[in-house]
């Protein structure tokens, strides 16, 4: 088949993957495969303090055991802290940054950007350190959802956003937009908990002159309650070395597998849970329908939990 394209699964090495973290990584990877195109697995290391040693490393085994196969090297993020520094040059030449001394506390929030309400846009208003400051415009931003239909967001009201903190580290959305750019990134699956994100992200794009890619937001895992599954005490980080040692542990890959395809509302049937790793995933590019997911934002956890 021709490649039609590129994915990627991006995840951050602060903790284990679970359940949530396979149904993003089967989503995003379906969804290239099953369109010709490539996809790529990049770790996202930036953020220094909360990275775990060792934790990529074991997220890479992990997804290996599961049967991914990814094209390429693995990239990761820390060693594109020159790349991050130029877009930021570039931004500021086009008076698109400004900076910030405003802390947390400040601002009363807990971090989300959302809302910011321009403090120091005319300039810091104390002395220390600062973090820098994307300017957004006045406008409405959209674009159309893989999964999730049309979305439109008021800039303004999204407020300006970071993007590089007080300690000097490239801000997530500053970082992800100019690697997607790239590694040539087209179709960017991933969490419908980040579709606030995407505005930001669009914006990013144009001001520094890159392609857009398309988006499209899975459903988040979540508890019976709504809770999201990353941020709950049943998120049992998937098995990996010594527990898939065996048939026992390969079975229950195919199962985990199986589960996480119904929660893509991909309807597999009874008997592939039962079926050899290689042949789940046969099955499931075969067969990937992403109708079956639009407007599903939320799915909840089976009672049993999945590994």
């Amino acid at each position: 088949m021709t490649s039609r394209g590129t994915g990627r699964f991006a995840p951050s090495p602060t903790g284990r993957l679970h359940a949530g973290s396979l149904l993003a990584a089967v989503g995003s990877c379906l969804d290239a495969r099953a369109n010709g195109a490539r996809w790529l697995v990049r770790i996202e290391d930036l953020d220094t303090p909360r990275v775990i040693p060792g934790c990529a490393d074991e997220m890479l085994r992990t997804l290996d055991a599961y049967g991914f196969e990814w094209d390429g090297e693995v990239e990761y993020q820390s060693t594109r802290r020159d790349a991050y520094r130029e877009a930021l040059f570039a931004l500021a030449a086009r008076a698109r940054t400004f900076l910030c001394c405003c802390s947390r506390n400040d601002l009363a929030g807990d971090g989300d950007d959302s809302g910011y309400p321009g403090t120091c846009r005319a300039g810091a208003t104390k002395d220390g350190a600062t973090a820098v400051r994307f300017r957004v415009t006045d406008r409405q931003v959209g674009f159309d959802d893989l999964f999730q239909g049309s979305q439109t967001f008021d800039t303004r009201a999204l407020g300006d956003f970071v993007v590089e903190r007080h300690d000097g580290i490239a801000s997530y959305q500053l970082a992800v937009v100019v690697d997607d750019a790239w590694q040539g990134v087209t179709r960017v699956v991933r969490g419908a908990d980040l579709v606030a994100s995407t505005p930001w992200q669009l914006e990013l794009q144009a001001a520094l002159q890159l392609p857009r890619p398309s988006y499209g937001h899975l459903p988040v895992l979540t508890e019976p309650g709504g809770k999201k599954l990353s941020k709950s005490l049943r998120s049992i980080p998937l098995l990996s070395g010594q527990g898939l040692q065996g048939g026992s542990g390969l079975a229950a890959v195919s199962q985990a597998l199986a589960s996480t395809l119904t929660h893509l509302s991909q309807s597999p049937p009874p008997e592939l849970a039962h079926s050899s790793i290689k042949d789940v995933w046969k099955w499931a590019v075969a067969h990937w329908n992403p109708q079956a997911l639009a407007g599903q934002a939320r799915v909840q956890l089976s009672a049993s939990g999945d590994r």
